[in-house]
């Protein structure tokens, strides 16, 4: 009898590896797999801006628009029927809702200047350099984050739908995370930095030669400092870029320094400047855009420390 019971222990035995091979088995099942992958975070929202549509004026003769302003699809906005999506990380968390009521707006294009080719005529441009007219050359738009080749030329236009004063400080930003001299650029003596809804700020200005590409050693791009006060900054204003201190510098990061979120239009990288553009930023005003007229190609969406300024900074990049 003993030996029978001792047979039935040796079974009983032998089959418990197996009874928790199953167990982990079905316990590996109900567990569901860890994603080692980096989270996809989720910046789908409902941005709904006409800012710059409807503080402009109304076109004379109507012409037809892209598309219809309004609603549009989680994570875009829409500019006079222009679609914009959301190009930086956002500020607000997964899933959350957001308009533009509380928040400012400042738009921006960067023109990459080109050769002309024989199908680009009805486009034709011409820049000055070095004193003499260069025809042959077309300004398309690029994407903010665009990286420039060395020789490469490239224009700012800048865009408010509300009144104000600008001003634009550069530095050179190398690779090392160093930067170099703080230079106010824009304005100098004779530009009006006066921002209204429909006009359109060139940096450098169409009289003037385009920036070229030029990146010292180690050179990573250059960072553009853009200030917009309602009223002008007390500054000696002479004919070249003069340099601003560090310490002014991280004053007015202090005071007027926005949080931002940039968004740029869907399709619009590689279109031509426009007659209408062109116009617009004409130190003789000619015209303002219209509520027809192209948009800025970059719309930056700033949440100040208050209305009455706000500092944000550009990246442009180099690539050797």
């Amino acid at each position: 009898m003993s030996s029978q019971k001792a047979l039935l222990a040796a079974k009983y035995l032998n089959m418990f590896p197996a009874f928790l091979f199953i167990f982990a088995l079905l316990l590996m099942m109900a567990i569901p797999p860890i994603d080692f992958a980096t989270p996809q975070q989720d910046t789908r929202r409902t941005i709904v801006s006409d800012d710059f549509v409807k503080n402009r004026p109304r076109a004379r003769v109507r012409t037809k628009s892209p598309g219809k302003s309004g609603s549009v699809p989680d994570g875009k906005t829409s500019v006079g029927g222009r679609v914009y999506r959301l190009a930086s990380q956002p500020l607000l968390g997964p899933g959350a809702k957001s308009s533009f009521s509380n928040q400012l707006q400042l738009g921006l294009t960067v023109w990459k200047l080109r050769p002309f080719a024989v199908a680009d005529f009805s486009v034709l441009r011409s820049i000055r350099e070095n004193g003499r007219l260069r025809p042959g050359w077309i300004e398309e738009r690029v994407e903010a984050d665009t990286r420039f080749h060395q020789g490469e030329y490239l224009r700012l236009s800048i865009e408010s739908p509300y009144a104000g004063y600008l001003y634009v400080i550069d530095r050179d930003w190398f690779a090392d995370g160093s930067s170099g001299d703080t230079n106010l650029i824009f304005p100098v003596r004779g530009d009006d930095n006066r921002l209204q809804a429909g006009r359109l700020i060139d940096i450098p200005a169409e009289n003037q030669a385009p920036f070229k590409a030029t990146p010292k050693f180690n050179q990573a791009g250059e960072i553009l400092t853009i200030i917009v006060k309602s009223t002008p900054l007390r500054l000696p204003i002479s004919d070249q870029p003069q340099q601003i201190s560090n310490t002014q510098l991280m004053e007015w990061e202090g005071l007027w320094r926005a949080m931002s979120e940039r968004f740029e239009m869907e399709g619009g990288a590689g279109q031509a400047r426009t007659k209408q553009e062109e116009q617009a930023a004409a130190r003789n005003r000619t015209r303002q855009l219209t509520r027809d007229d192209p948009g800025p190609q970059t719309i930056y969406v700033l949440t100040p420390k208050n209305r009455g300024a706000f500092l944000f900074n550009v990246n442009l990049s180099y690539i050797r």
